[in-house]
């Protein structure tokens, strides 16, 4: 297993240099440590390696079961050191610590699912007319290539690895180079828990190291998580040699709100829609389409929850809200709430930077924001904010709510509050999205297929499909007549379709 080495260092807000990268506590704006970008000839290397693993070595050895096993041991290893793993990225991210917790407690389920995916796994017997036995192979792709967000560092990773492992694949991991930690220090439990060298390799830095991977002509598989043009820009880059990739993009998820719901009920459930991780997910409720009839109940029933977050130090566990990770994010997010004032949205709570003591007074927070009185011309009603920002615009029946839940680029996620299960299934089928909740949202389990439609990308994580996908499928056929085959003689002819 390769990883980038990583060195403690003083308070530095420079950019990647020769030295390396600054790693930067965003509560703070301090330097956590400074990490080195891999240059294009490791990331070759990297590749390398694992293409060495893939064909050489104990790994492509190991039976079914030992794999499964392996995966069984990489869940165990990193549930006895779940502590460090969700103070570290907490630190890295500024996601609240509780939060955090909450997360990467769930991390080995996707090793543990996989694993149990693997020993289920059955291969298919096809009919087939005459003296035939037709079965069918999976084999791995290869070398695989993960590219993993700010946002969610090892639960994103997870989703993919495990998968991608239990399948026999090799991998190579870039990290964002604004959350590269926890990866990091992933890596380092994999060899604990015994992963063969090679198998999984970490690379680090900016967008010229995920170009050089995602460009490789020895990478069969890409998975994505990030902005939608790193996603059209993979796409295009793989398909120039026909590999796989599953990239996971943009949201602007949208949140019906029906009259027939309790207006605080559906704010309490609204506000973790837009406000966990400060709003920094590609699921997060960022359009609340609310019914006219109770649409002022619930825009103040919505900041008053806003107004009632706790900001502050994310490692502290009375915190419910963490900064954004980066200066530029924060800078972002103001702007885009700027643009909401000037084209007409009101300012119902939050809308600026909160006052806090030092250290945290050099973080990059944003207070909870609802911007109310929206409408769907408005660029804070279309555009993905990525912060914690809730827009509210009303609508005027079941149809209007659909017509405007699927006015957008986006189709991730959605979610849909009514206490009439037949209105939330109905509503559910018609709404353009990957995933809809009805009256929850974030739900997420190892068996559910992860992804989006339209510019929110291609494939899934997680589930089946996510097991299946890290894998290429061979068609056997056995010809079982004891009479041998002779077209041109006096034999027994074959059959052709």
């Amino acid at each position: 297993m390769s990883t980038t080495t990583a060195t403690p260092t003083t308070p530095s807000s420079s950019p990647a240099t020769d030295g390396g990268r600054p790693v930067i506590d965003p509560a703070t704006g301090t330097v956590i440590r400074i990490v080195s970008d891999s240059s294009l000839a490791e990331v070759d290397a990297a590749v390398e390696r694992a293409r060495a693993a893939l064909h050489a070595g104990e790994w492509p050895s190991l039976t079914r079961t030992a794999r499964g096993r392996l995966l069984l041991r990489v869940a165990d290893v990193i549930e006895a050191a779940a502590g460090e793993l969700y103070r570290l990225e907490t630190r890295n991210n500024g996601r609240p610590v509780t939060e955090t917790r909450a997360q990467l407690s769930r991390v080995p389920e996707w090793f543990r699912y996989n694993a149990g995916l693997l020993a289920a796994q059955r291969d298919a017997v096809l009919p087939s007319d005459g003296p035939y036995l037709t079965y069918q192979r999976r084999a791995p792709l290869g070398v695989c290539g993960i590219i993993t967000p700010f946002n969610h560092p090892l639960l994103i990773l997870a989703r993919s690895l495990s998968a991608a492992l239990a399948t026999g694949n090799t991998v190579v991991v870039k990290p964002s180079e604004t959350t590269p930690l926890s990866t990091l220090a992933l890596a380092e439990l994999l060899t604990e828990a015994q992963v063969p060298d090679g198998v999984v390799n970490v690379v680090t830095g900016g967008r010229e190291v995920g170009e050089r991977l995602t460009g490789h002509p020895h990478i069969a598989k890409i998975t994505l998580t990030g902005g939608t043009e790193a996603g059209r820009a993979a796409a295009v880059a793989t398909a120039h040699r026909f590999a796989r990739v599953t990239a996971e993009l943009g949201g602007k998820t949208p949140i019906v709100v029906f009259d027939d719901i309790e207006p605080e009920v559906a704010a309490e459930g609204a506000a973790f829609a837009a406000f966990v991780a400060a709003g920094q997910s590609c699921v997060a409720g960022s359009r609340f389409l609310v019914h006219r009839s109770t649409y002022d109940r619930f825009v103040q029933a919505l900041a008053r929850r806003a107004d009632a977050i706790r900001i502050g130090d994310p490692s502290d566990p009375a915190t419910q809200l963490g900064p954004l990770v980066s200066a530029a994010q924060r800078d972002r997010v103001l702007d885009l709430i700027t643009a909401g004032r000037e084209e007409g949205a009101r300012v119902a709570a939050g809308g600026g930077v909160p006052e806090l003591a030092a250290p945290l007074d050099g973080g990059f927070f944003v207070q909870p924001t609802v911007l109310a009185d929206a409408t769907m011309a408005m660029r804070v009603a279309r555009e993905e904010i990525f912060g914690p920002v809730a827009v509210v615009v009303p609508f005027d029946d079941e149809a209007d709510a659909i017509a405007k839940a699927n006015d957008n680029r986006f189709g991730l996620g959605a979610g849909v509050w009514t206490r009439d299960l037949a209105r939330g299934h109905r509503v559910a089928d018609r709404i353009q999205a990957g995933m809809v909740w009805v009256n929850d949202h974030h739900r997420l389990e190892p068996s559910l297929p992860w992804g989006g439609i339209k510019e929110s990308g291609t494939g899934r994580d997680a589930g089946t499909e996510s097991f299946d996908d890290f894998t290429w499928l061979k068609t056997v056929v056995v010809r079982t007549a004891a009479d041998d085959v002779d077209w041109y003689g006096t034999g027994t002819p074959g059959r052709l379709n």
